[in-house]
């Protein structure tokens, strides 16, 4: 791991609006890194349409698109110019109309993207298999970049500690957990600390703000997380960045090796 800037871009979306979404999202990237010098920046989760969009799976499918495809192409192309790493949360299709995962997509300085990973553990209310629209995801990988490792989760995901530790046991440095979390700041704060000091990694985790389409209204209070559970930066409940230097001294100092 290098050392360099993370940063959170913690903004409210037009519900159902992707290419809205999509325009913001690129005006934002350009504004952390023009202002914060990061050279990762982390977008809530389903920056694209909100999260709760009162459409069904099918209807979502129709919605969205793949990846790569119209959720990501203008934001791979500003992560090129800019030379920067994204984690670009969506709704994203999948083989068949139907199949939407929620997903995290690492679009990597060139453009490019470098992996993406599926949520595996959805908000019950989300799940198809319990009437809701969300496929689940299967897989849990860590992915190489300029920076470091990196592993990614998606916010109910950090409620269940064995996942972190697996991407920690693949060796993962930092782990990354675009969020829309509504149910209290109490549990926001002590999942993101407890799985960094659990693993020993950087979590650096921004929540959604504003509204949905179903009239729910999310908190933000992004947080970069140390491996030893100190907030680096945390939010305010309305949009703006956070960003600070991730320093890969602190992980050797707090782990073997």
């Amino acid at each position: 791991m290098k050392e360099f800037i993370a940063a959170c871009v913690q903004i409210a979306v037009t519900p159902n609006d992707v290419q809205a979404n999509v325009d913001k999202g690129v005006a934002w990237l350009e504004k952390a890194v023009r202002e914060y010098e990061a050279e990762l920046v982390v977008f809530p989760e389903t920056v694209t349409t909100s999260f709760v969009t009162g459409l069904d799976a099918k209807g979502l499918w129709d919605l969205v698109d793949e990846a790569p495809g119209r959720i990501t192409r203008d934001v791979q192309a500003a992560a090129k110019s800019l030379g920067v790493h994204v984690v670009w949360p969506s709704y994203r299709r999948g083989p068949e109309r139907g199949v939407v995962y929620n997903s995290s997509i690492l679009i990597g300085p060139d453009g490019e993207i470098i992996g993406i990973y599926d949520k595996t553990h959805p908000f019950p209310l989300e799940r198809a298999d319990c009437g809701g629209w969300v496929t689940l995801g299967n897989r849990a990988d860590v992915f190489e970049t300029a920076l470091g490792s990196i592993g990614m989760i998606i916010c109910y995901d950090g409620d269940f500690p064995e996942l972190s530790r697996l991407l920690a046991v693949k060796g993962a440095e930092m782990i990354l957990r675009p969020s829309a979390l509504l149910r209290s700041f109490d549990i926001w704060h002590i999942t993101n600390c407890a799985r960094a000091y659990d693993n020993h990694v950087y979590v650096v985790a921004t929540n959604s703000v504003g509204p949905d389409a179903g009239g729910s209204y999310y908190f933000g209070h992004s947080m970069i997380v140390t491996p030893i559970a100190w907030r680096l930066a945390q939010a305010r409940g309305g949009e703006e960045i956070i960003a600070a230097k991730l320093d890969p001294d602190p992980l050797r100092y707090v782990t073997w090796g």
